[in-house]
């Protein structure tokens, strides 16, 4: 699975923190979870796996930058396995992430990878009965991984118990740090015993993030990514001039043949503009599939749970998918709509080509649309040709 993972050009990354290791072999690593990372299917670490996973298991605090698809998950979910005592079934590693769905996924992965360690993990997330969590929590688990409204109530129910606690990690630690969710971090922090261990993950580090986390962070090893390195590798971007924005959607069914080859990711930037294009599409007799952050959670799993099984093939969605989404068969991106941040370019079109596979990124682009389709260009330091007529040969 992991074969193709990208490793980044050494000379493109800055740190603080000399030591690398290649192998997962050398890592010091429990049995058991060497089978778990062997068995989850890695070969070798990725870039930031030979060099963020050491500093967290040896106790520093880590602040860690690289682009979406490159194993930031397992990173962390391996440090956590690694530092937890099992004989102790106390919540030890708390990891938060901004949605509900990147925190089921990241779920997903430590249980995985710490399947022989036989680890009690629990995901605290809104959407779902409190008592159930309450329950859970009380009868004993090592790690929780959780939305920081719902972790936070938990918290203060003294539900979840903070005493044993080692390891307090952060993912996507940009949306987190800069959105309407920084209070609630800081007031979980307060929360956290003085010895806990911090560590960020991201894959952009905007600058007042970054000062942010002098608030609660100490001595921190930095590994970042230089921001003009950020484009994925591997995905081809192009854009098709659509003029007028009422010209997208017949665009798009134009399209439709080429996206049902693969799994395919179309997003808007609003939820409304989200039920219109589905309503439309369907009313046409495509077969699509929806999600965003209005619906409810066990609709949203269940549009998930098709679109990872491949029963369906097309997922419309909001930035809210941007970063939870993690299925590896999605070659094709569409941006109806261009993402109101350049930021969230590359969360959306790293939604293709995971783990070095190819990925093909299409945005639309109306008359209105070319000033900030540049200033993409020019952030990433990349190029978005105008697509060719064979894209359906490039997927």
């Amino acid at each position: 699975m992991a074969e193709g993972l990208q490793n980044i050009d050494e000379s493109l990354i800055e740190t603080n923190y000399d030591e690398v290791v290649d192998s997962f072999d050398n890592m010091n690593l429990k049995p058991e979870l060497l089978r778990g990372i062997y068995a989850y299917g890695f070969e070798r670490p990725s870039s930031i796996q030979q060099r963020a996973i050491l500093p967290v298991i040896e106790g520093r605090d880590v602040i860690a930058q690289a682009q979406s698809g490159t194993g930031k998950t397992a990173t962390f979910s391996i440090s956590v396995l690694q530092k937890i005592d099992f004989s102790l079934k106390q919540c030890q590693a708390l990891i938060l992430a901004p949605t509900r769905e990147l925190a089921q996924q990241i779920q997903k992965v430590v249980v995985a990878l710490g399947d022989y360690l036989e680890v009690e993990s629990h995901a605290c997330i809104g959407g779902t009965v409190v008592r159930d969590d309450m329950m859970k929590l009380k009868s004993g688990v090592h790690c929780v991984v959780g939305t920081p409204g719902r972790v936070q109530d938990m918290i203060q129910r003294r539900a979840l118990r903070t005493d044993c606690l080692k390891l307090f990690v952060l993912d996507e630690a940009d949306e987190m740090l800069s959105r309407g969710f920084k209070e609630q971090i800081y007031d979980i922090f307060q929360l956290l015993p003085g010895s806990t261990q911090t560590v960020l993950l991201s894959a952009t580090m905007p600058q007042d993030v970054l000062e942010v986390t002098t608030k609660f962070m100490r001595d921190p090893i930095r590994i970042l990514v230089k921001k003009d390195e950020l484009t994925l590798e591997g995905i081809k971007q192009f854009y098709i001039a659509v003029e007028k924005e009422e010209w997208k959607l017949d665009t798009l069914c134009d399209l439709y043949e080429t996206v049902t080859i693969t799994q395919a990711v179309i997003f808007c930037n609003t939820r409304r503009k989200v039920e219109w294009l589905t309503e439309q599409l369907q009313s046409r007799e495509f077969t699509v599939s929806a999600m965003h952050g209005e619906m409810e959670q066990a609709g949203r799993d269940v549009v998930m749970k098709e679109f990872r099984s491949g029963s369906s093939r097309v997922l419309i969605s909001t930035d809210l998918l941007a970063r939870g989404i993690d299925v590896q068969q999605v070659s094709l991106v569409i941006n109806y709509d261009l993402p109101a941040s350049k930021e969230n370019y590359i969360h959306r079109i790293g939604r293709g080509g995971r783990f070095g596979r190819k990925g093909v990124a299409i945005n639309f682009v109306a008359t209105d649309d070319v000033r900030m389709l540049r200033e993409i260009e020019q952030f990433y330091s990349t190029q978005i040709d105008e697509m060719p007529m064979n894209v359906a040969d490039l997927i």
